[in-house]
């Protein structure tokens, strides 16, 4: 049983954090929570493992009950036999140097015996299709991939009670699609589970969920009123000749041959660990390829410039306010662009807030915005920009990147959003070694059954309906 009585956090920090909630998850029960982004659902989720207050300082109110124990008076070492949780962003939970040593760790620590552990430890690799990766380091894993991990490292200890923040953010839709049934059979053996998910449309075949809604949505940005104008850019092709990339021992991308066209939104999809973050570094200049990469103009050839938005946040964020990390070493900044981008992507109100302190959600729009004052010459690219998104703020982020190609740039984003996937102009999707199954219109490859078999992509039941009904009307 996993009990939260009147539970509310308040952060030292402007004192955001979690209203007061209260919830019951008996055994065998699932309970989805669902909110707008920034709205407390992490905070919740800390509160119900215990990490807050073990390891967060703020002040707490209410009571959290786990199998029978209050969080309060049982050190976390207790909680960690009792329950297990995994974290928005995975790579906050990778501690050992190789994908084995990451789910041995946990089990170890049960004090399991030898033969157990073993046991244990094939049937997770199994599970969440890890083998092929044992030896390798979690910190090399795609983002897919590092969640993945995380997964099976917490549910190879059988824990009663399982809390999820945001695990099918990073999946691919075979990859989700399998979690939902694993987690369902979790829950048929008499588990606690908690869920914190913005795509909950994975969960709508499942029989019984109870649900709770925290927080309201916001008010959708006037968008049309408050829109500033961009330079248009002349057009230009992004050509990609024999790309190579080599990663250790591994050739990620083979022979990759594309080019692109300005003022259209390219999506790339595909299965985790195929290379989509790998090329998008490239084309930022951020990884080390063979081949060519050039910006065809009028004018003759250019070296590409690119705004990149990270899957992981963590990785771009290093000032002490969200302020100064927009405006960072940009000299003579256009402060009133810089005043509607900050209240376009919802962020008024952490102007000058730590920016590693916001939620997962709020942190990648941070990224985007600092991406965006710099005015890039040629576009962005985008590695999973919806991650953490409720469907206001996926809705203005689709509407500024429809600017921004409006305006003659070039937009290419990765992303396992088939929702946000099908409002790009264009839709490539990737297999493995950066091989392409298929490129073209979006309509055109989203009917494209065969395409999708080949790349390993389930597509949803719950988007195949909703594509039915749109063709309907």
């Amino acid at each position: 049983m996993l009990r939260a009585k009147q539970i509310s956090f308040q952060y030292p920090q402007e004192g955001h954090g979690l209203p007061p909630v209260s919830l019951d998850v008996a055994p065998g029960r699932l309970t989805l929570v669902t909110g707008p982004s920034g709205c407390g659902k992490s905070t919740l989720a800390r509160c119900l493992m215990g990490l807050i207050p073990h390891l967060y300082n703020g002040e707490i109110s209410g009571e959290v009950w786990l199998n029978g124990c209050c969080t309060t008076d049982v050190p976390m070492w207790q909680l960690a036999e009792k329950a297990g949780m995994v974290f928005q962003n995975p790579a906050a939970q990778m501690l050992a140097p190789t994908v084995e040593d990451e789910i041995i760790f946990g089990l170890e620590n049960l004090g399991l015996p030898r033969d157990e552990i073993k046991s244990r430890l094939e049937t997770a690799l199994q599970d969440f299709n890890l083998t092929h990766m044992r030896n390798r380091n979690p910190q090399t894993l795609s983002g897919g991939e590092q969640q993945r991990l995380a997964l099976a490292s917490i549910l190879a200890r059988q824990p009663e009670a399982l809390i999820l923040d945001e695990p099918l953010s990073m999946l691919d839709t075979t990859a989700a699609t399998d979690l939902i049934a694993y987690l369902e059979r979790f829950v048929a053996d008499g588990k606690s589970l908690v869920m914190f998910e913005h795509r909950h449309e994975y969960l709508d075949d499942l029989p019984e969920v109870d649900h709770i809604a925290l927080g309201e949505n916001k008010k959708e940005f006037d968008f049309q009123q408050h829109a500033t104008s961009l330079p248009i850019q002349p057009n230009f092709n992004l050509n990609i000749e024999s790309l190579h990339v080599q990663l250790g021992k591994s050739e990620v991308i083979q022979n990759l041959n594309l080019s692109l066209t300005s003022g259209q939104i390219v999506a790339i999809v595909g299965r985790n660990g195929v290379g989509k973050t790998t090329l998008l570094r490239s084309l930022a200049g951020l990884q080390k390829y063979s081949g060519d990469v050039k910006v065809i103009t009028s004018d003759g050839e250019q070296r590409p410039n690119f705004g990149m938005v990270f899957q992981n946040p963590d990785l771009q964020l290093f000032n002490a306010s969200v302020r100064d990390e927009l405006l960072y070493r940009i000299p003579n900044p256009d402060m009133p662009y810089f005043n509607w981008l900050i209240s376009a992507l919802g962020l008024e109100r952490y102007e000058n807030t730590p920016p590693l302190l916001l939620s997962e959600g709020e942190k990648k729009r941070v990224t985007l915005g600092l991406a965006l004052m710099r005015r890039p010459a040629h576009g962005l690219l985008l590695d999973e920009p919806s991650l953490g998104q409720d469907i206001i703020h996926k809705t203005i982020l689709i509407r500024l990147l429809r600017t921004l190609a409006d305006s003659g740039q070039l937009v290419m984003m990765t992303t396992h959003d088939l929702n946000l996937a099908s409002h790009a102009d264009r839709l490539i999707l990737l297999g493995p070694e950066g091989r392409i199954i298929a490129d073209g219109l979006t309509e055109s490859v989203l009917r494209d059954s065969s395409a999708w078999q080949k790349t390993g992509i389930t597509l949803p039941a719950w988007f195949l309906r909703q594509r039915e009904a749109e063709a309907a009307k």
